[in-house]
């Protein structure tokens, strides 16, 4: 029996090179995704003469949508194992396989199938880094911080997915210099899988060297009450429903692209810029100015909902370029104001299985990223762009839970008493 004067265990807190490559390690997956992905149309177009672009919306949401089910099967069983095995070895293990599947790429690029293979394996692998890092994060940092550290981590995503299309740039421009004509897109793809696996490699030393040798103990501030399973299955669906929306927007992009000749790549990239830019001011707006403390998080949720559905109205009935850019804004402006609840109220209802609460969460995002993917591929290649009227859908469903069941939306007490109580400047 504890004695009354002992003191409850705190986490132990990260040093600021620790959770730089933690926050590097989430920024890399990311970029390679977003750098990846716009290059699919053009490549599979190489690699299938005589397709037609119906035939490639397809396969470019087929192959997404295999990156994103391996993270889907991996998340969980990753998150298990790691709560048994020790998070930080887990999470060098998946960087070691994600660097692995991408250099594999290089001499496989003749074969369809065997890029079918490898994208699920990187996927399967990224398993390890999306729910590893912010449980580390969670559980090596005090409740009164971990918020705001976790929008850090948000942060850091959305950054990598903006620095794709940079990543990209620097492909093109290299490639340029030693091919020409068709060779071009394939050239500037095996450089972009290269500079991705640099960066996973060079994340994965740096983790190595400064990962903490033992785990925290943060489990002994979360409120039971949180991890309600009423409330962990509205999480649940709530990622689900949000990422299907966002990588299926994301995907009409590049395939809206591919179909208007008038939309030039830098166009698209432009977009892509554009929906990271946007969403990581709402990222930065909601945490940093404290608003998620200020007001009830389902109110953000259907802000979020009404603004992502009309963002996807304008896209499905657009005219212009124009037309696009302010579509885009509005559903990244939608999508962006939801993402960040899901963090905040999971920072909050963390239990002993750091693990496998993160894993569950990172595999119902993924499930989500893979109808988003498999659905926009098909509906692209049979309703063009009135699949993103199709999109709104889920944000619909969301909006009509928000009324039918509000009581599943409420704030955990601990995020809020932490914001609350004194903290180191």
């Amino acid at each position: 029996m504890n004695s009354p004067s002992a003191k409850p265990q705190v986490a132990d807190d990260l040093r600021p090179l620790q959770l730089f490559f933690l926050a590097a390690a989430v920024f890399v997956v990311s970029a390679g995704y977003g750098a990846l992905l716009p290059l699919l149309p053009a490549w599979l177009s190489q690699k299938m003469p005589g397709s037609t672009p119906t035939e490639v919306a397809r396969h470019v949401g087929f192959l997404s949508g295999a990156y994103t089910a391996g993270v889907l099967v991996g998340a969980p069983i990753w998150g298990w194992i790691s709560d048994r095995g020790g998070r930080p070895r887990i999470l060098i293990l998946g960087l070691v396989g994600y660097v692995a599947s991408l250099l594999l790429l290089l001499p496989a690029m003749g074969g369809l199938w065997t890029i079918y293979v490898l994208r699920a394996a990187a996927g399967l692998f990224v398993a390890a880094v999306v729910p590893l890092v912010p449980a580390l994060v969670a559980a090596h940092t005090p409740k009164a911080i971990r918020a705001r550290r976790f929008a850090w981590l948000g942060a850091s995503s959305l950054l990598g997915f903006l620095f794709g299309p940079g990543l990209n740039a620097v492909a093109d421009a290299l490639a340029a210099v030693f091919s020409n004509g068709a060779a071009l897109a394939a050239l500037s793809t095996r450089i972009v899988i290269i500079l991705s696996a640099l960066l996973g490699a060079l994340m994965m030393l740096g983790l190595a060297l400064t990962l903490p040798k033992h785990e925290g103990t943060a489990e002994s501030d979360a409120d039971p009450a949180a991890s309600a399973p009423a409330g962990f299955a509205a999480l649940w669906w709530l990622a689900v429903a949000v990422n299907l929306v966002l990588s299926g927007f994301e995907l009409g992009i590049v395939l809206q692209g591919r179909q208007h000749a008038e939309l030039t790549t830098q166009q698209v990239a432009m977009m892509f810029a554009e929906c990271s830019l946007v969403m990581l001011g709402i990222n930065a707006l909601l945490f940093f100015t404290g608003l998620l403390d200020k007001a009830p998080p389902r109110q953000f949720v259907a802000a979020g909902s009404v603004l992502g559905m009309a963002g996807l109205a304008v896209l499905a009935l657009h005219q212009t370029n124009t037309g696009m850019y302010i579509g885009v804004s509005l559903t990244s402006a939608g999508t962006g104001l939801v993402l960040p609840v899901i963090a905040f109220l999971a920072a909050g209802a963390l239990h002993r299985s750091l693990g496998v609460t993160m894993g569950g969460l990172a595999a119902a995002g993924a499930l989500g990223q893979t109808l988003g993917s498999v659905a926009s591929g098909w509906l692209f290649g049979a309703v063009e762009r009135l699949s993103f009227g199709w999109l709104a859908a889920p944000l619909l469903a969301i909006l009509i839970l928000l009324f039918l069941r509000p009581s599943w939306w409420k704030a955990p007490s601990t995020t809020r008493d932490a914001e609350l109580s004194p903290t180191p400047n």
